[in-house]
Parts: structure tokens; sequence; C-alpha cells
């Protein structure tokens, strides 16, 4: 079949050229991504509700929004937070693989529903919906370090001249600007002058709402068809008033005596900000602090590059004094660990051609197989292209394994090649074309049974199917082009390149003799191989023990290793999470996160500090008692510390510091929660919550969560210990006076709580105006007592009158999880146990403590690591059931296959005992490596069981067939055994970025080919023995063909070939006998 390659060595050249071509474009379209879009589609809510509780917020706007969105088509889950500073958001979490817009769609159809149930304030600052990615893409600080320059300052450049270009850059979802220091008009209200000249508060928001108007007067001599006019004139009115001098003079009152009454009286007025409850600095100095999230499905690498170039070009126009720095961005490590994995793959490379140079003796036996590899691997990229996968690091983990298995079937092409020049003295040409003929059904034999343990687990779906798919697909893809390489680049290289030197005398170079030795030393191993092959292969009590060893170790060690997801890698940032006593101010918080920015300063490896006080990125809850810094590291290369060493030191350094302070690193995936480590709710199930009682359950439940030994840096956000005053009117009392209570409160709603009724344009841009008492008349809780409400006789009657409070506790930030009141609880496996160890004890404790009516929910990654429960034992299973099959077609039997897959135990087992060795758990990728072995260590034993079945049906004995088989097979299965574990060696040694998940990818794919390969030369023949056996002339019907279907088709097409090329000489002879036969009888 592939014969005809060596007669046409271009076409064969051409076919490589072309794979390489295509996928070099390829290369240059393929997206680039840390991990594949695994993450679930997220559509987030925001509500703004200004001067209401966290209790208010629920009630009057979350509860209906969630009623109505819950069980939207899709959902998983559904999450809300809201805080006493007046801002609610909603997380609504989809199915991975949800359309981001069709879920929008989805939600918003529920959100129309009960918007006119909402408050009318909540409506008019409007419900935003936005799909987004719940974890950042950049955190970029706008700072100065001119004294000149505040937050205000900062905050609003940035909203005016940053914010809007990058908002233009496809793939952003979100550039927010931390807190809300943007200009507005701020109209402090003094009430004592307020009282002396009667004056409400309502009186004077109707004075500036008819004073500063946008009027629309409309145009003179507008053509009226009745009278003809050559001009017409538009008649423009002043905009509205966006100085603050402007409204001081909006007069409140006048009379006929040309006494006037301005809100200059009345009040102080000035450009301030919105609001103050946020500080924001980098490294001590003041900053306007940008989170940036992408769109959900945009390339992450593309939209960061294209950040940059409008951030360095926006860079020109700064003020003096300022500049921006990102101190975060998901491409720094996602860079990084590509780097990595590139600087892998080619000390992989190198180390691979040692190992076959090593074996085959001559470099140009080692160009062969060589060149093999990047046509193999530039080829895979169009084969991502091809099903839409992405350039990541699961894609390019499988690269680095390929490269170890793409050169299997040009080596064995290479090895059987210098076997016929040895043993039958054949020319290159000659041999090349012999070998083709005898092994190229081995090749299609060994590259089915390698795909086909890929093909059912491309398949999978969820998080860790479209692991598996990503990694299948890409190695299936450089293993079906390396066998289109084997069958018809390798062997016209072979005749072209190599030399029979069998037999004759070399050079006596060191190399040379170097490899004579070691050719030497091989063949005594071989030797000894044989002998005890010929003691063992026929005692079955020994084959069967060496399979029960196996079974056991591989059940032991799966006891003492440690189950894991997807580790959390170091990415160079750590999340500092501050929390002061409830009621604590926001300076206070400050104070605390200048403390945390000092000792981070002399603390090795760190570079920068973001610090804001006042904001929790967990929730992205807002209070005064919460605190978040990001802590920048410095790069791989440039400190000795890892990022757990340095959040371990920090602890010890801040543990006095006043304040509940809990280190985190980013999330694992991008997209999947906020943070790492394990996320989770305690929920209330009773639907009554008495947040105190509430609060009692969660401290005692935390309080044995941290009894666990697997578990660390437990946190919780929530308290119901916040200090509040519960107002109560006498409604009677108010009613005797003429204040309803409705006016009561919407008075309280304006001078404590502020409004807005209208806004301005300055700088091109909208701001608010809003109307509030003056900070000294609302400091302390008697203050109230000092405030008015004007009754419907126009008289100013203190709330003192019919108005008392009473001191309470409360909560200042609710989090509910599927319609139910929860507590967020975050927290971090401790050293030496992995997620899974840490979620089992969770839900032992949770089982113990919690009390009827009491449940725990999980969220983010911890979501999808809850559910999986034995998804590896039934993947591996259904891949074992997809191969035997495959093999069970190829050899026509059912008992022959059992030879292979009972030899993979041995591989199994040295994957689990080395992982354990290296400290590491049994994880994504640990999992991705032991199915992996299946098809490496059965192409071992197919390359062995392929040559004993072809020599049991050239009349060989079974113990024969199985011993020759061993023997033949012996070499090149060491060389590309041994050839595949040099290019994991730099995967094992891997330090720096993406160091976990190259080390657990590669040792377990290591442990398992070492012993596998090592075991199972021993085990297989003995396997093949007993089943062989058992199969010896039994079918399932009579004249049942025995030979393996790649050879028979490649022998069946070989025969054709034949029987044409005879048909063709006979009608060439037949045609010269005729012509010779005319031509005789014209003579």
């Amino acid at each position: 079949m592939f014969k005809k390659f060596i007669k046409r060595p271009v076409l064969a050249i051409v076919i490589s050229v072309v794979i390489i071509f295509v996928g070099m474009l390829a290369i240059k379209q393929l997206p680039i991504s840390q991990f594949p879009q695994i993450a679930p589609t997220t559509v987030n809510i925001f509500i703004a509700y200004p001067g209401a509780s966290s209790d208010v917020l629920v009630k009057s706007t979350l509860i209906p929004l969630e009623t109505s969105i819950n069980g939207v088509q899709g959902m998983r889950y559904i999450a809300s937070d809201a805080t006493s500073a007046g801002e609610g958001t909603l997380r609504i979490i989809f199915e991975p693989g949800t359309d981001p817009n069709q879920a929008v769609v989805r939600v918003k159809t529920r959100v129309d529903q009960v918007m006119p149930l909402l408050p009318e304030l909540v409506q008019r600052e409007g419900v935003i919906i936005t799909p987004v990615q719940p974890s950042m893409l950049m955190y970029v600080n706008l700072f100065s370090e001119n004294k000149g320059s505040d937050e205000k300052f900062l905050y609003n450049y940035a909203y005016t001249k940053i914010i809007p270009e990058i908002q233009r850059i496809d793939g952003i979802a979100s550039a927010q600007i931390l807190g809300s220091r943007k200009y507005a008009m701020r109209v402090w209200l003094k009430p004592d002058r307020m009282r002396a000249y009667n004056v409400s508060a309502e009186e004077i928001l109707e004075a500036m709402e008819d004073q500063s108007i946008l009027a629309r007067p409309g145009r003179l001599g507008r053509s009226s068809g009745k009278q003809a006019q050559s001009l017409e004139y538009v008649l423009v009115y002043q905009d509205r008033y966006n100085e603050p001098q402007q409204y001081k003079d909006i007069i409140i009152k006048a009379n006929e005596e040309g006494e006037i009454l301005t809100l200059g009286d009345l009040a102080d007025v000035e450009l301030g900000s919105e609001f103050f409850d946020i500080y924001s600095n980098l490294d001590g100095n003041p900053s306007a602090s940008i989170v940036l999230k992408q769109t959900f499905g945009s390339n992450g690498s593309d939209v960061i590059d294209l950040v940059k170039a409008k951030l360095d070009e926006l860079e020109i126009d700064l003020p003096p004094g300022i500049d921006y720095k990102i101190s975060y961005d998901v491409s720094t490590f996602l860079d990084a660990s590509i780097d990595q994995v590139v600087h892998t793959l080619r000390d992989a490379f190198i180390l691979v051609a040692i190992v076959v140079f090593l074996f085959l003796g001559d470099w140009r036996s080692t160009l062969i197989p060589i060149i093999a590899v990047p046509v193999s691997l530039i080829g895979a990229f169009f084969v991502m292209q091809l099903f839409g996968l992405s350039i990541n690091l699961i894609t390019l983990f499988a690269l680095v394994l390929a490269i170890g298995i793409v050169v299997d079937n040009a080596i064995v092409v290479v090895e059987a090649v210098h076997v016929k020049m040895e043993e039958e003295n054949l020319s290159p040409y000659n041999a090349s074309a012999e070998v083709l003929k005898e092994i190229g059904g081995a090749i299609i034999a060994i590259t089915l049974v390698m795909v086909s343990v890929f093909i059912p687990i491309s398949f999978m779906t969820g998080p860790v199917g479209v692991f598996y798919r990503q990694f299948s697909i890409t190695m299936a893809g450089s293993i079906v082009i390396s066998a289109i390489v084997a069958l018809t680049l390798t062997p016209v290289l072979c005749a072209m390149l190599l030399k029979n030197n069998h037999g004759k005398g070399r050079k006596k170079t060191p190399i040379n003799r170097f490899i004579d030795w070691f050719n030497k030393g091989f063949e005594k191993i071989t030797g000894r191989y044989i002998k005890i092959l010929d003691k063992i292969v026929t005692r079955r009590i020994i084959t069967f023990g060496l399979l029960i060893a196996f079974c056991a170790g591989i059940f032991f060690t799966n006891q003492v290793l440690p189950a894991g997801f997807i580790p959390n890698e170091d990415q160079g940032m750590i999340y500092a999470i501050i929390q002061t006593p409830p009621g604590a101010t926001l300076e206070r918080t400050n104070e605390v996160a200048k403390k945390l920015l000092k000792i981070c300063e002399e603390t090795e490896g760190i570079e920068s500090v973001s610090s804001l006080a006042g904001y929790e990125i967990m929730t992205e809850g807002r209070g005064s008692n919460a605190g978040t810094c990001l802590i920048n590291l410095k790069p791989w290369s440039e400190r000795n510390n890892s990022v757990h060493e340095i959040m371990e030191e920090l602890e010890e350094e801040t543990k006095d510091l006043g304040a509940i302070i809990e280190y985190f690193e980013p999330p694992a995936v991008p997209g999947f929660g906020s943070s790492g480590g394990f996320a989770m709710r305690m929920i209330d199930k009773t639907n009554d919550t008495d947040y105190q009682e509430f609060e009692r359950i969660n401290n005692n439940f935390m309080a044995a969560l941290k009894e666990r030994e697997e578990l660390t840096g437990l946190f919780t956000f929530f308290a119901a210990n916040y200090p509040q005053y519960k107002l109560k009117i006498n409604n009677k009392a108010a009613m005797q006076k003429g204040v309803t209570i409705g006016k009561a409160m919407e008075n309280l709603n304006i001078l404590i709580g502020s409004t807005y009724e209208q806004g301005f344009i300055r700088f091109g841009r909208f701001f608010k105006v809003y109307t509030q008492a003056a900070p000294e008349y609302r400091g302390m809780p008697s203050d109230l007592r000092k405030l008015f409400v004007k009754n419907e006789e126009g008289e100013m009657v203190p709330y003192s009158a019919f108005m008392t409070m009473e001191k309470s506790l409360g909560p200042n930030e609710i989090t509910r999880y599927n319609l139910y009141n929860s507590a967020a609880i975050r927290g971090l496996p401790a050293p030496g146990f992995t997620s899974g160890d840490a979620i089992k004890a969770i839900q032992e404790v949770a089982a113990e403590n919690l009390p009827r009516g009491y449940d725990i929910a999980w969220e983010g990654l911890s979501y999808d690591e809850s559910r999986r429960g034995n998804e590896s034992i039934y993947i591996f299973i259904i891949v074992l059931v997809f191969v035997y099959l495959v093999l069970a077609a190829q050899y026509e039997s059912f008992l022959l296959p059992l030879a292979v897959i009972l030899s993979l135990p041995a591989g199994v087992f040295g994957s689990f005992l080395l992982l354990k060795l290296l400290g590491l758990s049994n994880d994504v990728y640990a999992q991705i490596g032991v199915i992996m072995l299946v098809g490496l260590l059965g192409k071992n034993a197919v390359l062995i069981v392929e040559f004993a079945v072809q020599k049991r049906r050239e009349g060989a004995s079974i113990k024969e067939a199985a011993i020759e088989g061993s023997r033949m097979r012996f070499r090149p299965i060491l060389m590309t055994s041994f050839a595949f574990i040099a290019g994991l060696v730099p995967l094992v040694l891997a330090s720096g970025a993406g160091a976990i998940s190259n080390r657990t990818i590669g040792g377990s794919a290591m442990g398992g080919m070492f012993l596998g390969t090592i075991l199972g030369v021993i085990a297989i023949p003995g396997l093949y023995y007993l089943f062989a056996k058992m199969a010896d002339g039994k079918g399932l019907i009579k004249n049942e063909t025995a030979e393996p279907v790649s050879e028979e088709i490649v022998r069946t097409y070989e025969d054709q070939f034949a029987m044409k090329k005879e048909i063709s000489a006979l009608r060439e002879r037949l045609q010269k006998f005729i012509s010779r036969s005319k031509k005789n009888k014209k003579e």
C-alpha cells in the first residue's frame, strides 16, 4: 500500500511540507489562553439603592429579582450580595457552554417582569445586566506621587479620559473604578438654619428642580403654512447649573419687599464626590483602582495586549506627576507558563534526540525519526484549529508529551530497516520496501490503539471533559500525523540517508567506542531477558502473581495518595482580605491597610501593594470594616520564596494588627470564582432568618471547621453584630403633630441617607447633584433628635416629639444563595492536603454540626469538584473497554486483547507511586497522564503481541512466538519508552510558573512509563502465552481468519497491487505477441 511512496520521494516530502505549512498557518490564527474555556457563563446584575440598608435592599429588590430569575434555563445557581452602602449584586451562574448572549436575554426577560415592583429610585439608577468573567482580567492603578493630586482628581481623570477608551476595546465586559469618587455637586444642608427659616428639605429640592433645568423653548418663525418668513430663530436657554456658585444663588424664598433667601444661606455647596467609601493607594500613594473584566469567550491574551497598547497611547497625555501601573494581569502568569512549556519542549526535543542517537548509533538514523517530531507537532496545530481548540496549557502539555510518542513509529521503521540490512544484507532501498510490507500493519495497529484511547474521552462534558477533550484531540492529531509520516516520509528518508555499514569496521572515535560498548551491554541484557522469559513465560502463577501485586499496589497507593482537582499555581499575586471589628470606621480600616503595606515593603519577594479600604474582593461587597490588599510579587526568576512561603511569613507578621487578615491566591482557573482555595456557603433553609441566631450557628460551624487539620485560612465576612439603631415612630403622636410616617422617613432619607434628583454636564460627562445634611449634623445618634420635619400646617416638628431609637445589632452585608440567606466562607487546604481533602472534611463537619434547616452549598471551582465523585474511574473503564474492542477487532479474538489490557496495572501503579514520592496529588493532570499511559503501554504490548501472532501463523509454537516477539521488539520498546521518559525529565524538574501542573503530568507519565515498561516486558509474554493457549484453535465460526485486520488490509492491497502489476505485464507481453504475429503475416 505504502511502497509506492518509496518510488515517489518528492510526493512523500511534499506531504510533510504541506502538513507543516497548514500547521504554521493555524498557529497564527489560533487563540491563546491559560486554559480552555471551562468557566461557566456568568451574568452579573448590579443594583444601586442609595441610603438603603442591606436588609432593606434584600427585601425591596433582591428577593423580587431572585424569585423571578430563579430557574431560568441553563442556570446552575444564583448568588447575591447586599451591603449597607446601598449596593447589591446578583450573579447568575449558568452551565459551561451556555451562550452568554442567550443567557443575558433570558435573565433580562425575567428582570423585566418585576421591574415595576422595584423601588422608583432603583429603577431610576438602573438595573445593569452584563455577561462577565467573575475574576479579574487586569488591575490598573492610576497613581500620583504629587501631593496636589488626590483620589478625587485621579478617579475623575480616569473616569473621563481612560475608562471610555478602554470600554471600547473588544473583549472588555466591564471597566470599573473601585469606589465612587466621581464628581458630584454636594449640597451640604444646615438643618439649624433650615429650621430658623422654616424651610424643609423637600422645598429645597423643589427649588433646585425648578431653577436648574434643561429647557426647550422651541423656534421662532417656524413654518406654519399660512405666512412666509425669511428667517427662523432657535430659542435656547442656559444649561443646568454646573458651578457651585450657581447653586448657591438658587432662590428658595422671596417676598414683595425684596427679601431673598438663597440656597447659599441654608447650605454649603461644593464640587465634591458622590461617595467617600473607599480609600485606594498604591505603595502609599493615592490612586484610582481600575478593575477590568473580560467578556465571556473572548481571548484574554489578545484583550490584554489591546489594553496595554491603549494605555501606552493614553500615557502621552497624562498630567505631570501622574502615571499608571498594571498591578495584576492574568497574562503575566500565562506568558510565564507558556514560556516554561516552550522551554520544556526544547529541552525534551534535545533529550529525546540523545536517547534515539544512543540506541540507533549514528546521526543519519537519529535524524530520520527526529524529523518526524516537528512535522507531527506543527501539523497538530491544524487539527486543533479544525476542532475549534486554542493554544493553552493543556494543549501545550499534550505537545510536550507527544514528543516522546511521535518518534515511536519512525523509530520502529528505522530499527526494522537496520535489522533487514543486517540479517539479509539488503540495500537501504530494498530494506525499506520490505519493512513497509512487514510492519505497515503493525504501525496502523499501534496508531489505532493510541487513538482509540483518546476518542471516547473527547466526548466528555463539563469542565474536566473540556480538559480531556483538548488534550485528547491534540494528542490524537499528532499521533495520526506521525503515523502518516512514518509510512510516507520515513521510508523515503531511510532509502536516501541510511547506509548498510553492518559488518564493516567503523572509525574508533570516542562516541563510536561508547556506542559499541552500549550495544554490547544491551545485547547481554537482551540475552538475560530471553533466559528469564524462557523460565517464566509458561508459569501462570508468576504471571498472575505479578498482576495481583500490581493491583494491590494500585489499591494501597491510591489510599494514601491525596485527591485533587485543578491545583493552585504560584501566579505571582496574593489577595490579603482585611476585616476590622464591626462598626469600625473607614479610616480605621485604612490605617490597618497602611500598616500591612509597610510590612510588605520589608518582605522579600514583594514588588508592589495596592490597598483598598472599604472594599473586599471575595464577594465584591463594600463596608467600612472591609479591606483588600493586592500584593504583587516579583517575577519568579527574581525571588527565592514561593507564594505559600510569603503568605506564611505575612500571616506571622500581621497577626497583631488589630484586624483579621487572611491571605488567598487568585483562582486556579480564571473565571472560576474570585480567589483560590475553596468557596462555599452555609445556608439557612428555614426562610425565617434570625440574624443573631444565624451568626451563632455560623460561628459554631467555623469553630468546628478550624479544628480540622485539613483546613486553614478559614474566613467569613458574615457578622450580625454591626451596631445599628432601630427607629420607632409613635404613629399616633406623629399624626397629632400633622406628620405622616412616609414624610418623616423621606425627610431622613434626604438629610441622612442623601438623595439626588437631577444632574449636570461637565467635562463632557454626566454628574449627579446630591443633597444631604452636612457631616457635623449627622455624626452621632443624638443628632437625630435635633432634626426637624415640616408638618401639614407648615410648622417644623422635632423628631424627638414622635420618634425614639433603640440600639441593636445586625448585619452590614447580607449574602444569599439560591433564594436562601447564607454566609460566604472561604478557606484553603492545609499544607499536605488537597482541595479534595478539604471538601470531604467540610462535608463531614456539616453533617455532624449543622442543625436541621441548615445546609452547605458550593460555588466556583468547588461546585464542580464536589460533584465529581468517581468520575475518573468511569473514564478509565470506558477507555479500557474502547481499547479492548479495537484490539478484539484487530486480532479477531476476544481473548488475545486481554494480554494487552492486563499489562496496564503495572503502569498505573508506577504512576501513583511516583506521584506519592514527589508529594503531588491525583488531580486532573495526573489522570490525563494515566489515561495517556493506557495508549503508550498498550502500544508496547501490541508490538510484542503483533509480532508473536505473526510468528504463530508462520508455524512457531505459542511459547516460541511469545519469546521471539519479545526478543524482536525488546530494543524498539525500550528505545521508544526511554525516549518518551527523557522527554518528561524537564517537566518533572520544572520550577517557577506552572511548576505544579508540569511536575504532576510529568511525574504521572514518567512513573507509569518507567515501571510499566520494565515490568511490562516481563509480564506481557506470559499474558500472551496464557490467552493464546486459551484461544488456540477456537473460533466463533469455522474457517475464521486469525490474521490481524490491519495486516490483512495491507496484505490485500499489496496482493492486488502485485496482481495488477502481473496483469499489466501479461497485457504488455500479449500486445507484443499480437504485434509480432501481425508482422509475420504481412511478411
